[in-house]
């Protein structure tokens, strides 16, 4: 369900690998809707990391909710799982090849936290900073179509974001990273 007045973005899913890279690019694609791909990066870095601390903890079961919501001049995204049991950030020893999730997400992001959700569960956030000038005034002729993703995509004219269109064979500057998740 995604709500263009409110900037609103909510996704249902298992967190398995190939459903983290899915909500990368989903991720993605609304920041760039919303015309905030300064951001796309560090939004699909910091999912990336709590839909990985889904999969790998999360007990009884891996389904979560990442929900996108933009503020202000300020994105909140969060991941809201069953398991109650909150996520410690820990020291990870200089060969460990896991344990900097949580570190990875503090150091992107503005501010982050957790906190409990009803009884069985908790919600885990980052925020980023979205400076005005970057988020378009919401208009009342804004049209968008809606495809079966639940994405909507903006039919007005481009936005201008003064950057040149890329070379034949090149990727545009404002391409997301590759997810390092299969699928």
């Amino acid at each position: 369900m995604i709500s263009q007045q409110s900037r609103h973005c909510t996704v249902e899913l298992q967190a398995l690998p190939s459903r983290i890279g899915q909500v990368r690019r989903i991720v993605s694609a609304q920041l760039r809707y919303w015309h905030l791909d300064p951001l796309i990066e560090r939004a699909a870095l910091g999912v990336t990391e709590l839909l990985s601390n889904v999969h790998r903890h999360a007990e009884p079961d891996k389904t979560c909710t990442v929900e996108m919501e933009l503020l202000l001049d300020r994105l909140t995204v969060s991941v809201h799982d069953h398991d109650p049991r909150l996520p410690v950030v820990q020291d990870a020893d200089p060969f460990a090849t896991c344990g900097r999730g949580l570190a990875m997400v503090a150091a992107v992001s503005e501010s982050w936290g957790v906190r409990p959700h009803s009884e069985t569960g908790k919600v885990v956030w980052f925020t980023l900073p979205a400076s005005s000038a970057a988020v378009p005034k919401i208009s009342p002729y804004d049209t968008g179509l809606t495809l079966d993703t639940g994405l909507t995509l903006d039919t007005a004219p481009p936005y201008d974001t003064g950057r040149r269109p890329a070379a034949r064979g090149h990727r545009p500057e404002h391409a997301p990273a590759r997810s390092a998740v299969a699928g």
